[in-house]
């Protein structure tokens, strides 16, 4: 566990110095906090709280005067907007800790690139975006959800110009602040009518794969097609994200049978080494009793096995996944439509 000097050597994180604020709290008024925050951030904080050992004053008395001065500068924002905290902090505080509240401030307030789009209708905004250019289109698709994301895709010309957004939308990486601007300003000019009122990384592979994961079935199958024909490589990097050994538990029961006799015992067991609890009941409720106590007896006396070994027998239980998808025999919940197969 983590002492305060170890803690000390490096920058804090937020989740770390609302450890140290909770230690540094009566128990009872740290128990009131935290109730007030999302699972996750509880489970985030809890973590944090476990590892460290002690806190010293320094630390404690530093991490109170950055919360104090947060609040006030929070106060000033809302008496009179950014600009009014910014000339009341450089007033009322040290320079330093003045600039850091402002910092942090800045950030907390700059709204998300395109935030404007989440009152949009993507109809409308597709009506708008259809005729623009690949590269900006994704730029788009990049900051939108990828439930969004796919009513734009799937909106688009069938072929060609869904397989340009798609394969641009893969590639986006480090986007310069300027480029996205420009874009959402002239967008906003746009759709003024119909809506009311740092380099960003965007975009990848795992952004394509959900929205691609969001249409329906019949939209994805064409565009892979196209793309595999275009950029295989990129196409198998789409496809690996798509599915993940974990989606087996979005298979019914009669899709998992179907799978399992396809699969061999040898790779079930192995893909089975880090799979969920969750997942290994899924597997094991779908087998015979005696089969699913055999694979459990191989996982239990098997020994250590390599990292990559696992990997390779969950790809293998995948690609029967994607054989079966040509044959439609296997039902997968989560898809753009009600009844998806994959």
């Amino acid at each position: 566990m983590a002492n305060a000097a170890e803690v000390a050597k490096g920058p804090m994180s937020g989740v770390r110095k609302a450890a140290v604020l909770l230690i540094s709290m009566p128990p009872e008024l740290s128990a009131k906090l935290l109730a007030q925050l999302p699972r996750h951030d509880v489970e985030l904080v809890a973590t944090e709280i476990a590892r460290m050992e002690t806190v010293d004053n320094e630390m404690r008395d530093r991490i109170f005067r950055e919360f104090y001065n947060l609040n006030v500068g929070q106060k000033f924002i809302d008496e009179g907007g950014l600009e009014h905290a910014r000339r009341l902090l450089l007033k009322t505080l040290p320079e330093t800790d003045a600039k850091a509240a402002i910092h942090t401030l800045e950030v907390s307030v700059r709204p998300a690139p395109f935030k404007f789009l989440e009152r949009a209708e993507m109809e409308n905004l597709l009506t708008f975006i259809q005729d623009e250019h690949p590269q900006t289109i994704a730029l788009i698709m990049a900051h939108l959800r990828p439930e969004q994301a796919a009513v734009l895709l799937s909106g688009l010309p069938r072929g060609r110009k869904q397989v340009e957004v798609m394969t641009r939308l893969a590639k986006l990486d480090q986007i310069s602040p300027e480029v996205i601007h420009s874009v959402e300003e002239a967008l906003r000019r746009k759709l003024s009518d119909v809506i009311t009122q740092q380099y960003s990384k965007s975009g990848g592979v795992n952004m394509a794969a959900k929205v691609l994961t969001s249409v329906k079935s019949q939209v994805e199958k064409g565009i892979m097609e196209l793309l595999e024909e275009e950029d295989p490589d990129l196409a198998k990097s789409i496809q690996d994200n798509m599915f993940v050994f974990e989606d087996l538990l979005r298979i019914d029961d009669r899709g998992v049978q179907t799978l399992l006799r396809e699969v061999s015992n040898d790779d079930l067991a192995l893909a089975l080494r880090t799979a969920s609890e969750e997942l290994k009941a899924h597997i094991f409720k779908n087998m015979s009793a005696r089969a699913a106590d055999m694979i459990q007896q191989d996982m239990e006396y098997a020994g250590p096995v390599r990292v990559s070994d696992v990997e390779a027998a969950q790809h293998n239980v995948i690609e029967v996944v994607r054989r079966l998808q040509a044959d439609n025999t296997i039902t997968i919940s989560g898809r753009g439509e009600s009844d998806a197969y994959v």
